[in-house]
């Protein structure tokens, strides 16, 4: 059975590197796995590509027209993963989020979507407030969302607020949130802090990412960990994440938080000082 995932989290929290690195590691087992890369950047796929810049679904209707083929817009990448970047509009021209749903309503008229493929991943920017990044979920594609966060507040806040999105979509669709991703950022008592942040939620710390400069020496060599240095301890976390993945049966409409109650738990494991 296909298993559609949404991986979202703040701009700059690693969301990106993390599906990436998790996606290589489920590559890695056996599994055949396709990246839609949901954000304007174009940089969800840049790793498993080696570094290529894949043009992306945009810029190929807007240069070839409506006339195109799946080969025009998906690459293959390590492990035999497909790979599609949506893009995004001109700069200052309409909303980033249409470039979604015109890449997923596209991919499924090309059938993309083929009965042998194990996982699709979205890798969405953090902002669920725009209806076109909302999209995985709004549309049911996605029915597990996995947020990426770390100790810091604005990371937190992000996540907190993703929640407040699934829950709305939550009420009328299947989605469901999967889990917390804690991508350390070496935040003091940060593993008990995600953990209680997942907890109230009513959620899970599904794994915690310890920080590592490996990841950025593959970054800067074009690579996922796995594909850089299969041998080394975050290849070996990158597995363990997409094991708890791949066996995880916790699936739940989250609870958000208030805003006094974030600061308040914040407080509670010596982040934020007491105002």
């Amino acid at each position: 059975m296909m298993r559609q995932i949404a991986i979202y989290g703040k701009g700059g929290i690693g969301k990106s590197t993390t599906t990436q690195n998790t996606v290589a590691a489920l590559a890695e087992a056996g599994n055949k796995v396709m990246v839609v890369g949901c954000d304007p950047k174009g940089d969800s796929t840049r790793l498993i590509l080696h570094g290529l810049t894949q043009k992306t679904v945009l810029d190929t209707l807007r240069d070839e027209g409506e006339d195109i083929e799946l080969e025009d817009i998906m690459r293959v990448g390590f492990g035999d993963t497909r790979c599609v970047e949506s893009g995004g509009p001109e700069p200052g021209v309409g909303c980033a989020g249409r470039g979604i749903i015109t890449s997923i309503n596209l991919l499924e008229s090309l059938g993309a979507y083929t009965p042998e493929l194990n996982y699709v991943f979205y890798d969405v920017l953090g902002d669920v407030v725009c209806g076109g990044f909302a999209m995985p979920i709004r549309e049911g594609k996605a029915k597990e969302i996995y947020i990426v966060a770390s100790g810091e507040l604005m990371a937190l806040y992000a996540a907190n607020n993703i929640c407040k999105g699934i829950g709305k979509y939550a009420q009328s669709g299947d989605v469901r949130l999967g889990g917390i991703i804690c991508n350390s950022r070496n935040v003091d008592n940060e593993h008990e802090l995600l953990k209680a942040f997942a907890e109230e939620l009513g959620s899970q710390l599904l794994h915690f990412l310890p920080r590592d400069n490996i990841v950025q020496r593959a970054e800067i060599n074009k690579k996922t960990v796995i594909d850089y240095d299969q041998d080394c301890n975050q290849a070996g976390e990158y597995r363990e994440l997409a094991g708890k993945m791949a066996e995880n049966q916790m699936f739940v409409v989250p609870k958000p938080m208030t805003q006094d109650r974030l600061e308040e738990l914040m407080m509670d494991y010596g982040i934020l000082d007491s105002l």
